[in-house]
């Protein structure tokens, strides 16, 4: 089981060193960010599994923080600040904070929130894991005139015809259409297929990307439907509907 990545972004150096410490002796990968900019540009590298996000960063607000990296994909977030008020819970909640720590906290409740956080995302996204039978069976998905119907392994083109696909491809295809719009990492992509832990060296997923291009993308070779996101993964960019 590869290690989970937790970033940290926090502006006050002595709290973000006891989080990073913490969380590095309970065996997480961690990366520190000490504001927005440097919090964001993470996610031009890699997309971590979890983010603390203090809600004072000096001159930026992590609400804003928090919606911008919303809009990048759906990590869970922990808001940790030093106000106690309800206003700022409610509204940290609201952009999308999937649990907020009132500073002074006992770093022991951090942990467990976070391990908590961590439980509740992995069983969401195991959830929705076609590689472990937990897809819908009445569900059937549209997208670009495309029909998948899981419960029959059928895939029906636009004009009607079936497309043939492997196992893997399917599978593939079906995270995509369980987390249209997202940005996935090949790691993530990885798990949710439940393969072994990513090595930047492993073209495994590239290659499934490639293969699935060729059966769905017009154009395989200049991708409308699956996109490559440089430096990171993949992202699903069409409206997909669920019947």
């Amino acid at each position: 089981m590869p290690k989970k990545t937790i970033l940290v972004v926090d502006d006050e150096a002595k709290l973000r060193k006891l989080l990073v410490t913490c969380f590095e002796q309970e065996g997480y990968r961690v990366i520190e960010a000490e504001d927005a900019a440097s919090a964001l540009a993470v996610f031009d590298r890699r997309i971590p599994d979890l983010v603390t996000l203090d809600l004072r960063l000096g001159a930026d607000s992590g609400l804003d923080v928090a919606r911008d990296i919303k809009r990048i994909c759906d990590v869970p977030i922990v808001m940790v600040t030093g106000r106690d008020d309800v206003l700022d819970r409610i509204v940290g909640l609201e952009v999308g904070a999937d649990d907020y720590i009132a500073k002074p906290f006992h770093i022991r409740e951090v942990l467990a929130r976070i391990k908590a956080v961590l439980r509740r995302s992995a069983r969401a996204a195991s959830e929705a894991d076609p590689a472990n039978g937990a897809i819908a069976q009445t569900s059937q998905y549209q997208f670009e005139g495309w029909q998948v119907a899981p419960e029959r392994f059928e895939v029906t083109s636009p004009d009607g015809k079936a497309c043939a696909m492997t196992t893997s491809e399917f599978n593939l295809l079906m995270v995509f259409l369980q987390r249209p719009k997202r940005i996935l990492s090949r790691e993530q992509l990885m798990e949710f297929l439940g393969g072994a832990s990513y090595s930047p060296l492993d073209r495994t997923i590239d290659n499934q990307v490639a293969r699935l291009r060729k059966k769905i993308e017009a154009d395989p070779a200049e991708p409308r439907i699956i996109r490559t996101v440089r430096g990171i993964g993949y992202s699903f960019t069409s409206d997909v509907d669920v019947a």
